[in-house]
């Protein structure tokens, strides 16, 4: 039987560091409330439904994005705690590897929830397209349920990176984390000044890594000068957006020829040390506050089904519009007076629905039990956990981009330099999850 809340945020080690997880609940819960707000769903004269930017109707609003665009705060969280899980499962195994140990550990409660995700959502759509289903809403809703999931493939590449990343900044420090950034830096030269191609979809991995490099140095307390960090980043991010071939908004927008986002820039990069830089700035206020239990308790609720939620969100969001278009409830002009009035029921209702949604799969989100391999086992799927990670890592991202819609029409979309399909991506993230979930699983428990 599963420790209830209050069980576990009673056990809470002295030493644990509660800002990290709050950090960890309030960016997700900030990236929800964000993509509710910028939603402005429209219906034209076909009939159709159209899903726009809030941000692209009343471009003033993108400045808001240098505060809500805090992805960059996931990623440094993501690097902090990865960092004592490592060292945790080494000093454990006595010198041993842990490498598929660690990924199985540190995936659990990503992919099982993911999968069950693609799971539905595929059935789903392959049961509305046999079946001919259709709706004002439904077509755009297949496609656009499956955009945040970019954000997972993202972090199974930090989780994947982790251990030889983790032994550059063990040697070298801050030297680690420079040599990211020149890379990222180095990018964006060849790509705007010598117009290099392809050569833009290295910064999915320089500029996140990068962030997630400095959760190592926060880790090892190290990040001692937060207010020169957050002024520094905030300082080169106006510099570029003022002068560079950078676009103002920190999130993609329709129909824009550079995106800071995809791919990140090194204007995002900047970005993101300006808001690694402010949350150190807050981090003791809010550490005296998560000291109430009852505050703390809210924590550990919201932590254990943060990623269902985020996963469901945009689901919810949708079946809220969906609703509205079934009771031919009239949607208002995006931006318009009526459309604010909407906009706090629209988001009441999507947090109710996404409290049902979570009932439902929270159970997915559960991590298992991790055990240490024997040597053998550890030489052996050691490579096996990798591939599945990379699988995992390219069936998901490619899903994100051609979405669920088409399963039986081939529609593809471009990944890097390659066309996927979903049914390929989704057997990518199927067949790397088995892997993943294969490494790790014989020899004893570890306590």
């Amino acid at each position: 039987m599963s420790a209830s809340v209050r069980e576990l945020a009673d056990r809470t080690p002295t030493g644990r560091d509660r800002y990290i997880d709050f950090l960890r609940v309030a960016s997700l819960g900030t990236v929800v409330a964000g993509h509710w707000l910028m939603a402005a769903v429209t219906v034209g004269d076909d009939g159709k439904a159209a899903v726009g930017n809030l941000l692209a109707v009343v471009p003033e609003l993108q400045l808001l994005t240098w505060a809500l665009q805090i992805m960059p705060v996931f990623f440094f969280v993501g690097g902090f705690a990865h960092t004592l899980s490592y060292r945790s499962l080494a000093r454990k195994s006595g010198g041993g590897s842990v490498y598929s140990a660690f990924l199985r550990a540190r995936l659990q409660r990503l992919l099982r929830p993911t999968m069950v995700f693609i799971g539905v959502w595929g059935a789903a759509a392959l049961g509305l397209q046999l079946f001919g289903g259709h709706g004002a809403l439904l077509d755009v809703s297949l496609r656009l349920v499956a955009q945040p999931l970019w954000f997972i493939g993202i972090y199974l590449a930090m989780v994947a990176f982790t251990p030889p990343l983790l032994r550059l900044h063990e040697r070298y420090g801050w030297g680690a984390f420079a040599g990211l950034v020149a890379a990222a830096g180095a990018v964006d030269l060849a790509r705007f000044a010598f117009g290099v191609p392809y050569v833009e979809f290295l910064n999915f991995a320089f500029v996140w890594l990068a962030v997630h490099q400095l959760g190592f140095l926060g880790a090892d307390g190290k990040l001692r000068l937060p207010l020169l960090l957050a002024g520094a980043g905030l300082a080169g991010a106006v510099v570029l957006v003022a002068f560079g071939p950078y676009p103002l908004s920190m999130v993609g927008m329709p129909g824009e020829k550079v995106s800071n986002m995809a791919p990140p820039t090194f204007a995002l990069l900047c970005h993101g040390l300006w808001l690694v830089g402010a949350v150190r700035l807050a981090r003791g206020p809010v550490s005296r506050w998560l000291a109430r239990p009852r505050v703390w308790r809210g924590v550990v609720a919201a932590n254990g089904v943060s990623m269902t939620a985020f996963l469901w969100h945009l689901t919810a969001m949708l079946g809220v519009y969906g609703v509205l278009l079934a009771l031919d409830v009239p949607l208002p002009e995006p931006a318009s007076g009526a459309w604010w009035a909407q906009v706090p029921l629209r988001m009441v209702a999507a947090g109710a629905l996404t409290v049902g949604l979570v009932a439902v799969f929270r159970r997915f989100e559960r991590p298992g039990a991790v055990r240490e391999l024997a040597a053998a086992g550890a030489r052996m799927s050691g490579p096996a956990a990798a591939l599945g990670v990379t699988l995992c890592l390219f069936g998901i991202l490619g899903l994100s981009m051609v979405g669920f819609g088409g399963l039986l029409e081939g529609r593809t979309a471009l990944l890097v330099a390659v066309h996927v399909t979903a049914p390929v991506a989704v057997g990518m993230a199927v067949v790397g999850w088995g892997l993943v979930e294969g490494a790790g699983v014989t020899g004893r428990r570890w306590r």
